[in-house]
């Protein structure tokens, strides 16, 4: 059984950056995809970053040349560095796993394993 820790959100001002951590642990293989999503209250719960079957990144609009998601596989550990951070991406980030092949999508129907969460929380 795979279970994943999130760690790495703040406070900080507009403008600001803070790099989201998560870490797997259990029986890892090359098909386990992980991505990253947030909810906003009152919001649904949005892909944000993943990567495609050819390793190439993928992200949400709204996080499109500030946000970077990168993935240390020897670490079974995916990250998150967002920068130009504005109030609009305040928001409970959650790590999403699952056994899946190709491109690891940013629909959360698709994945079984959630980390617990951290929060974001950008001031203006």
């Amino acid at each position: 059984q795979v279970h994943l820790v999130e760690s790495g959100g703040g406070s900080v001002q507009a403008g600001g950056s803070l790099r989201l951590s998560c870490a797997a642990f259990g029986y890892i293989t090359s098909n386990f995809c992980m991505a990253w999503f947030r909810q906003a209250p009152g919001k649904e719960r949005e892909g944000v970053a993943s990567f495609t079957s050819y390793g190439n990144p993928n992200y949400a609009d709204s996080v499109k040349g500030r946000f970077t998601i990168s993935k240390d596989n020897a670490k079974n550990t995916l990250y998150l560095q967002m920068n130009s951070l504005q109030p609009e991406d305040t928001a409970m980030y959650y790590c999403a796993g699952a056994f899946l092949r190709g491109t690891c999508p940013m629909t959360r129907v698709w994945y079984t394993v959630w980390g617990q969460g951290t929060q974001v929380t950008v001031s203006s």
